[in-house]
């Protein structure tokens, strides 16, 4: 059985401290942090070891089928009752919900944003998110929102719960150590975590940059799991042993605390005497976990053509319409294209799907110009998009031989809804105007003349 990370006296995480985790997606997993906290045989004995409370968190119906039935059970200092006094209403403008419409007055078109700008105060993570799209109803528990997040204060005294859908963070610069019930994740750039709706976390800054950057997709519908494989068959893509799960840990202090949750597009804060991160030991499947965009094994055309995006999917949230996503986790990672008589960037297309985009680091091969690190692009559904002027000159010019990819990650939040653009997205200053002027160089070549020019 697994052993919590070392504790100081005032429940922090030592410096020196790395946490452990154990392997495997979707997995039941068990954990403590005091030898024999846990109960054995059985979820709620009469009376826990240490004077703990039992309690259970479900992320699904009770009666869900066993395949996709979620449940975890704690075993914690307080039961989670007393980590909730009397609400009183909070804000974050920046952060908000679907349906979001009519806000401003862009029209409809791609768009492409440069990084959002630095913070010229001092904002903590909760504080730090701009939401730059929402698609479906979080109401109705469809669809999903991308935001941006950039802050330079640590979470000490405040806690977060998003009882509205589970978070998918993908840091761009800045490691952060997140600090959930379940355990401690430290996330770098070309890692990602996953907390599962209503899992009570803090998230602080790691390393010495002069502001933490990234992206978060929070999903209101079905949680993601992994795609199936189909002829690809049992192995590569996103294989389940890269899937990382904290160990359990635990923060046992007295002080004032502040809970901040998200609940149906609004939110609350609640102030409590105590840390709500308590839980000494847990069993289950409801889990919060992470994974290295390095281990992810592509697949590609090894003869010709370029297949579709959907090859490199990490993660997807399913609708009742097979094969149609509430949303897609997909990445372009490194890879070496080899396709003989073959345009190797990706195609021109439309789509049913609306794709909204980041770039971790390096260049995007389709557009090597204009998409930066930390900046982002949304093409909605079937607006038409593809590689820039540049890019199709260099593309159906260069010499076909083996190209490795290197020096690069971007990714893509694809959902199945309209993605419709927030006020803040819209308005602020580092949106490309002159995006469209991208593709101003492709120039009729078609001359009547069969065979190939």
């Amino acid at each position: 059985m697994e052993q919590a990370v070392t504790r100081t006296s005032d429940g922090k995480a030592s410096a020196a401290s790395k946490p452990e985790y154990m392997s495997g997606f979707g997995n039941d997993f068990e954990s403590e942090s005091l030898p024999g906290a846990l109960p054995q045989g059985q979820n709620s004995p009469q009376k826990c070891n240490y004077g703990l409370y039992a309690e259970q968190l479900s992320g699904s119906p009770f009666t869900a089928p066993r395949g996709t039935n979620e449940r975890s059970w704690l075993y914690r200092i307080r039961p989670s009752v007393r980590h909730t006094r009397r609400f009183l209403n909070a804000s974050y403008p920046l952060w908000k919900s679907a349906p979001c419409l009519d806000e401003h007055s862009l029209p409809l078109g791609q768009l492409r944003w440069d990084p959002v700008p630095a913070p010229t105060e001092r904002l903590t993570l909760l504080d730090g998110i701009r939401t730059i799209t929402t698609a479906g109803d979080v109401m109705t528990q469809a669809g999903m929102a991308a935001h941006a997040y950039v802050f330079n204060e640590d979470m000490v005294d405040d806690y977060f719960f998003n009882a509205d859908g589970e978070l998918l963070i993908v840091p761009q610069v800045g490691a952060v150590r997140v600090f959930t019930e379940m355990g401690i994740m430290d996330i770098e750039p070309l890692e990602i975590c996953v907390l599962p709706r209503g899992m009570m976390v803090k998230v602080q800054r790691i390393g010495d940059e002069k502001v933490w950057r990234g992206y978060i997709c929070e999903n209101y519908g079905a949680k993601f799991t992994l795609p199936d494989r189909g002829p690809i068959g049992a192995n590569c893509l996103a294989n389940p042993r890269d899937f990382k799960t904290p160990v359990a840990a635990f923060e046992d202090k007295e002080t004032l605390c502040r809970v901040h949750v998200k609940w149906c597009g609004k939110f609350y804060v609640t102030e409590i005497g105590h840390s709500p991160l308590d839980v000494v030991a847990w069993h289950g499947n409801y889990i919060p976990y992470k994974y290295d965009l390095r281990t992810f094994a592509p697949v590609g055309a090894i003869l010709f053509d370029h297949p579709d995006p959907s090859i490199f999917t990490v993660l997807t949230a399913p609708t009742e319409s097979a094969g149609t996503a509430n949303v897609d986790f997909v990445i372009f990672p490194p890879r070496w294209l080899v396709a003989e008589h073959t345009f190797r960037p990706p195609w021109y297309h439309r789509n049913i799907m609306s794709e909204f985009m980041g770039l971790i680091h390096g260049q995007y091969d389709a557009k090597e110009q204009g998409f930066v690190p930390g900046g982002m692009s949304l093409h909605n559904m079937m607006l038409p998009h593809g590689p820039d002027a540049s890019g199709f000159e260099k593309a159906s010019n260069s010499e076909l031989k083996p190209v490795k990819l290197e020096q690069t990650m971007a990714f893509m939040f694809e959902t199945r809804f309209p993605q419709q653009v927030t006020k803040y997205a819209a308005e602020i200053e580092t949106r490309q105007d002159n995006y469209l002027e991208c593709w101003d160089g492709l120039e009729r070549k078609f001359d009547g003349t069969p065979g190939i020019k």
